[in-house]
């Protein structure tokens, strides 16, 4: 089971990185002489590497060999990384986290295609399985992580943790790993130069909003751009034989309920890793390492409904558990609003904890159903959709998230940031997660029903 280890590994590391950053943006902000929540371009710029490489990750792996292109992502992520520990400036972090993004857009998805073409078919849940823990540990161990790191020696070991890690894994790759390659169609260049010209434009010029390093021209502009490049490749799908992502999928109510639900969903729960350890920090002026602590509550409350997210399931359907949780989630979220400097650190805990339950009961529910009535040869299709989406509404969350705080923040009057600026920017975040409801509820009552045949775990 060594090459599914090797894999979760690559995983863990880029799920950590993804949110160590966090609890670290007010330090890393004060020393690149920004405002904290210009930062957000970090955040955004690393989800654009991802969901612009992501849909071709597959069609690479099969050209020039899975090994190679696992290990190519590895070195890129590495180098990223690298550069983010020396970066002395705003542009030159931003530009770091986008070369991450693009490692870690190869890096996890490649990982997954060795899986599948290595281990016997007998063996492929319990080496799946091993993927999972990465993907529950990282928000767990990361944001406290990254606020020790922050508070008791700096920001930059953050980053150079990933070196050693790195090696020790290009080294098990290239020795353990076979560099399998399959027949290729030709890419869809016309639609990856549309999307991902048009997402990371679209997406710059949002985040871009507020910060005072574009004029508004500019951001108008880019959003302009991105905007008319998305509806270039809308119209080129239409049209390709074989289009990058396959908008055509939409057509299948579950699916296009799992996407346009889950979208905008993630956009809420995307910002809270953002907004929480701001709030915690600038707002009321804990240290790094706290505001890790009570935001690494809510990935534990999430570990312990996966437990009963399939029994849950099976008893309401997902058309119930997807409405009525999504408010349940929009309403915690919502509150993370309502701590001040005198809320005890046990309630934070307790609130965020608790929190935490809605969400992962919702990503479960969206994550399995998104297959519900694909076929097996339309599954590739629309795992590379589902996850562009999925990685873009995160990072859409956090500008959303950034715009709402700074507008909080001018029509208060403030001339920093203060604690009542965050909780406008929470209730807005938080009506997004509760809006999901308004696409899931189209679904018929029986949606789903072939994966409720039987009580299943999450």
């Amino acid at each position: 089971m060594l090459v599914p280890l090797i894999v979760a590994c690559a995983m863990l590391m880029e799920n950590m990185d993804a949110t160590v950053i966090t609890t670290s943006l007010p330090a890393l902000a004060h020393d690149l002489g920004q405002n904290p929540i210009t930062l957000k371009l970090a955040l955004t710029s690393y989800v654009v590497g991802l969901g612009i490489f992501i849909p071709i990750s597959g069609w690479t792996a099969d050209r020039f060999g899975a090994r190679r292109v696992f290990t190519a992502a590895i070195t890129v992520f590495m180098a990223g990384s690298l550069c983010c520990a020396l970066s002395d400036s705003l542009l030159g972090f931003v530009a770091a986290r986008f070369l991450q993004g693009i490692g870690g857009a190869m890096m996890v998805p490649v990982g997954r295609i060795v899986i599948f073409r290595t281990i016997p078919k007998a063996e492929l849940i319990r080496a799946i399985g091993y993927l999972t823990v990465p993907a529950l540990l990282g928000p767990v161990i990361g944001p406290p992580l990254g606020g020790f790191i922050t508070t008791y020696f700096h920001w930059r070991w953050i980053f150079l943790i990933n070196i050693p890690i790195s090696l020790v894994g290009l080294f098990l790759a290239s020795r353990y790993l076979e560099n399998w390659r399959e027949d290729c169609g030709a890419l869809d260049i016309a639609g990856f130069a549309l999307s991902a010209s048009g997402s990371a434009l679209l997406m710059l010029g949002f985040a871009l909003v507020g910060s005072g390093l574009a004029a508004a021209w500019i951001i108008v502009a880019m959003c302009a751009a991105g905007t008319g490049l998305l509806v270039g490749y809308w119209r080129h799908a239409q049209r390709a034989a074989q289009p990058l992502l396959d908008l055509r999928l939409l057509a299948i109510p579950t699916f296009r309920a799992s996407v346009l639900g889950g979208s905008l969903f993630r956009i809420g729960l995307g910002a809270v890793p953002f907004l929480l350890p701001l709030a915690l920090q600038e707002g009321m002026g804990r240290n790094a390492f706290s505001s890790g602590l009570v935001t690494c509550a809510s990935a534990l409350g999430a570990i312990s409904m996966k437990a009963i997210a399939g029994p849950v399931l099976h008893r309401f359907g997902y058309r119930t558990v997807l409405l009525y949780n999504a408010l349940f989630a929009g309403l915690a979220i919502a509150s993370y609003g309502l701590f001040t400097m005198t809320t005890p650190l046990w309630l934070m805990l307790a609130v965020v904890l608790f929190g935490g339950l809605f969400p992962s009961l919702q990503f479960t529910s969206l994550n399995t159903i998104v297959y519900a009535d694909i076929r097996d040869e339309q599954a590739s299709r629309a795992t590379s959709l589902a996850s562009v989406v999925q990685q873009l509404s995160l990072g859409m969350g956090v500008t959303i998230a950034g715009v709402a705080l700074q507008l909080s923040n001018a029509w208060q009057g403030h001339s920093h940031i203060e604690a009542s600026d965050f909780w406008p920017a929470f209730l807005v975040i938080g009506l997004f997660s509760a809006a999901s409801v308004f696409p899931t509820r189209r679904l018929p009552h029986n949606a789903g029903c072939a994966l409720t045949a039987a009580p299943q775990d999450a």
